[in-house]
């Protein structure tokens, strides 16, 4: 039998770097990491298309919040302990520099998330963490003082326990049969499977900062809006995605969505159209958009409005309303969705409420400590999700190293 100050269940972000702060604060400290699949590290491997978007340059836990649908109140106080710059100086420390993009998110100079998953494999290994793959855990219980954990026919010994197993189902029950509750798993940030004559064949085209509201609900989102093989995707609809999760599992992924594809209401577009009319009325509509738009795209929409044989001078009352409405609050309607790229998220799993967040320890179970997706707390895309896991394991480290 193997004896242990730590294990960490989970071969993640959190598991990672909970067991990494842990070997920096306490030199010595027994520690083993233990994973499920034959490979570690496999979110943050394909993160940001390969790149890794490891945190987002948003340096107020306040404003940091509002990006979690699930979670923005607890992690309030844990933001103001650990937070994106304190991350990006972490990672400078290890040789690691980071940037951060136009939008925010922050990523490797090096554009390749090998160089995390190096610093992360370099640090446990300076730090004596062991690393066991294709362990999966059946049970743990607490005998004593001391955890026991069952895997495959090994038993390991712990002193503490941290859970860092992300959506896993397995862990989920076995954390119900000893007294958790978890919010059933519901998929987050998703994109939305549309037929439409409007979006065929238009793949990759895309508008900067548009409007999407869910007809018949509260949700309704801004941000760039990207038209692929199979509907609508980018910021804008993962956004809607995550904050409408629970909603749209319950509408069964079929509902109605309305597009302001100027992200600026229906006045705008009018007021746009109608300086048209009046200083460049012989122009055709083919010819001239009325706002900043792919052609292809705009075409599509006089074409479907059967107005493409128009000048500006020429349209009338009907054909006014039928293009602000068009342009301005178009509906279309949603009939599945698709996981973006392979980051699968989900919100949902342990709930907040028996986690303390000054240290990340169970409320009902002592000794044992979580982070990352296996508790109720999610975010938008952007590198937000992982910085909660480097926030969580940083607060679990500072517990398990003050009582150990």
């Amino acid at each position: 039998m193997m004896k242990f100050d730590l294990i960490v269940i989970g071969g993640g972000a959190a598991g990672f770097f909970t067991a990494i702060q842990c070997g920096e604060r306490n030199p010595g400290m027994r520690i083993l990491i233990l994973e499920k699949s034959n490979k570690v590290l496999s979110k943050v491997r394909i993160s940001g298309g390969g790149r890794c978007n490891v945190t987002h340059a948003c340096f107020d836990p306040r404003e940091m919040t509002s990006f979690y649908p699930r979670g923005n109140k607890e992690l309030r106080g844990p933001f103001h302990r650990f937070l994106c710059g304190d991350m990006m100086a972490w990672l400078e420390d290890k040789g690691v520099e980071t940037k951060i993009e136009e939008d925010g998110r922050v990523f490797p100079v090096s554009d390749s998330s090998e160089t995390i998953i190096d610093c992360f494999m370099k640090a446990c290994r300076n730090q004596g963490v062991q690393i066991k793959t294709s362990a999966i855990v059946e049970d743990f219980s607490k005998e004593g003082a001391e955890w026991v954990i069952r895997s495959k026919g090994d038993i390991y010994r712990s002193s503490k326990l941290m859970l860092a197993t992300g959506s896993t189902p397995a862990i989920w029950d076995l954390m119900a049969k000893k007294g958790h509750s978890i919010v059933p798993p519901v998929p987050s940030l998703f994109t939305f499977n549309i037929n439409s004559p409007l979006l065929k064949d238009l793949p990759g085209l895309s508008m900067p900062e548009a409007g999407v509201k869910i007809l018949y609900t509260k949700f309704a989102e801004s941000g760039p809006l990207l038209i692929t093989h199979w509907g609508l995707s980018g910021p804008g609809i993962l956004k809607l995605s995550a904050w409408a999760a629970r909603e749209l599992h319950r509408m069964n992924y079929k509902f109605e969505i309305e597009i302001d594809w100027t992200g600026k209401g229906r006045s705008f577009v009018e007021n746009e159209i109608q300086h048209l009319r009046n200083s460049q009325g012989k122009k055709m509509l083919t010819s001239l958009s009325p706002i900043s738009m792919p052609k292809r795209l705009w075409h599509r929409m006089l074409e479907l409005l059967s107005l493409k044989e128009k000048n500006y001078a020429s349209l009338n009352k009907q054909n006014l309303a039928d293009l602000l409405d068009m342009l301005s609050a178009h509906k279309l309607q949603v009939e599945g969705k698709s996981t973006f790229k392979d980051e699968f998220v989900t919100c949902g799993g342990i709930d907040t409420k028996e986690v303390h967040f000054k240290t990340m320890e169970s409320k009902i179970l002592p000794d044992l400590y979580m982070a990352g997706e296996v508790l109720n707390i999610d975010a938008v895309t952007g590198g937000f999700n992982f910085q909660a896991a480097w926030t969580e394991a940083f607060i679990a480290a500072e517990a398990i190293c003050e009582i150990s």
